[in-house]
């Protein structure tokens, strides 16, 4: 029987406090929330952290740390998976749409790899996508993506490939072509953002048939896609992905209290399909990750 990689991502980067009184904001909520989803049935954590004050997006290096040795502390094996998202955002100036408005975050390639350079977690995401998100934009060129990559791989880390869109994708295997990122690769279609990938079985099944030959590939759907697409993943036998980072919703109008619920019922949807989810070992083991001692 195929075991199935579940990922929570447990805070996220655009959720607001203000939407769940549930969502870990602190480095000892999102470590605790952490190691919860582990005991749920989690192989691996998605990891973005937050200004303890305001609950606001942080590329704090100190939070990043203080998050990973409170986790590696009570589970050594748990495969810990942060972001470099942040630091993408451009926000046109309302009068020069040249100038950064307010809420622009762009940053140069290698400041958005810096934790990933003195933390070394198992995996980081690589966002491969350029596009609109609301009246802002997400830039991820491919110079900026191939710093990125270049950075993440000197340090022994193995990259996630975000994928939002089909452009996206032929992006990563034309960087794989010219062996700026190693093959077949470890993939993540997001489904359900606005002006991205539809939450669609169609999409879903033609975003897999770009996939080189022996890709490892997950998918996850945003808001209330995220169970019906992990249905339709686990179906196409992908890896999962569910946390508060994508849907803070066990249900229409219930809204989870804890990443691991939303855990809990993912492990029971694929328990009814006649699945199993890996362990952190299993999922550390199939992947060729180090051992952390």
């Amino acid at each position: 029987m195929r075991k199935t990689f579940l990922t929570c991502a447990i805070t996220g980067n655009l959720t607001r406090p203000e939407q769940s009184p549930y969502l870990p904001i602190t480095p000892s909520q999102i470590a605790e929330a952490s190691l919860d989803a582990a005991e749920a049935g989690a192989a691996a954590v998605h990891i973005h952290v937050r200004d303890p004050a305001t609950g606001r997006p942080s590329m704090e290096l100190g939070l990043y740390r203080e998050v990973v040795e409170l986790i590696r502390q009570q589970h050594k094996s748990l495969v810990i998976n942060l972001t470099t998202g942040p630091g993408g955002r451009f926000v046109p100036g309302l009068v020069q749409p040249r100038e950064a408005g307010p809420g622009t975050t762009l940053l140069p390639p290698l400041e958005r790899v810096r934790h990933i350079e003195l933390i070394r977690p198992d995996i980081c995401t690589l966002d491969l996508n350029t596009m609109n998100s609301g009246e802002e934009v997400v830039i991820n060129t491919p110079r900026t993506v191939q710093v990125m990559a270049e950075a993440i791989r000197a340090c022994g880390v193995m990259p996630e490939l975000e994928i939002f869109d089909s452009g996206d994708l032929h992006l990563a295997t034309d960087l794989m072509a010219r062996g700026v990122l190693q093959g077949p690769g470890l993939w993540s279609f997001v489904l359900g953002v606005r002006f991205g990938f539809a939450a669609t079985p169609a999409t879903l099944m033609y975003a897999r048939s770009l996939l080189p030959a022996g890709a490892v590939w997950s998918a996850f759907g945003i808001g209330r896609h995220e169970f019906p697409m992990l249905a339709q993943t686990y179906l196409l036998e992908g890896h999962l992905r569910v946390g508060m980072e994508d849907n803070l919703y066990l249900a229409k109008g219930e809204l989870a209290f804890s990443n691991a619920e939303l855990v809990k019922k993912a492990r029971g949807m694929v328990s009814d399909l006649g699945g199993r989810l890996a362990s952190p070992q299993e999922m550390r083991t199939a992947l060729g990750l180090r051992p952390v001692g």
